[in-house]
């Protein structure tokens, strides 16, 4: 068994006074810190995905258009542009060395972890395949898209999928509530960064 942890965009554009700010992003944060300083062990590989949306374009229709109100859910507001910010890491988070850093929606909307790349221009299904990971646990932000988005991208790379539901957080309490449900519909497991102790 190889085991890799999932840490969804938790960057400063997603936490509070972000320009997409989830309420308890902040903990989230520093609740994932927790996790990988409590069980350093526990995990062969750690991915840490961010949006990295281009500064010009729409990104694939992602940002809403110039003067047109975003939906907030297909079209969304100027966030997460490369280079800038928003799109960092959220100063609460800390990765381990040897993290896989993965970028996406350069030019396109990018939700799953799987649509991204790493520096040297792998995707992450490939990854996996190279290092031969077999479960994966989810934790960050948003549940009710981008965490959603990868978990169903991993169940369908094969993958067994351990959503961590104490770290992580949504825009919208009953859409996350309908995330996590079809996830665990998908077949992944519904867990608590406490079952950890017990692996």
């Amino acid at each position: 068994m190889t085991r890799a942890l999932f840490i969804i965009d938790v960057q400063n554009d997603f936490t509070e006074g972000g320009a997409l700010g989830v309420d308890g992003g902040a903990a989230v944060a520093a609740g994932i810190s927790r996790l990988l300083a409590e069980h350093p062990l526990h995990y062969d590989f750690v991915f840490a995905s961010r949006d990295w949306h281009n500064a010009t374009g729409d990104n694939g229709g992602h940002f809403a258009a110039a003067g047109a109100e975003p939906d907030y859910t297909g079209t969304w507001p100027v966030h997460c542009v490369a280079d800038t910010a928003g799109a960092d890491y959220h100063p609460d988070l800390a990765l381990p060395a040897g993290t896989v850093h993965i970028r996406k929606g350069q030019g396109e909307p990018g939700y799953s972890i799987f649509a991204g790349v790493d520096d040297s221009g792998a995707r992450t299904g490939e990854l996996l395949i190279e290092h031969a990971v077999t479960d994966v646990d989810i934790v960050g932000i948003a549940t009710d898209h981008c965490v959603r988005a990868s978990g169903l991208d991993a169940l369908e790379h094969g993958q067994r999928v351990r959503v961590l539901t104490d770290l992580v957080v949504g825009v919208n309490p009953d859409a996350s509530a309908e995330a996590l449900a079809a996830l665990a519909y998908a077949g992944a497991t519904l867990a608590t960064s406490r079952d950890l102790a017990a692996a």
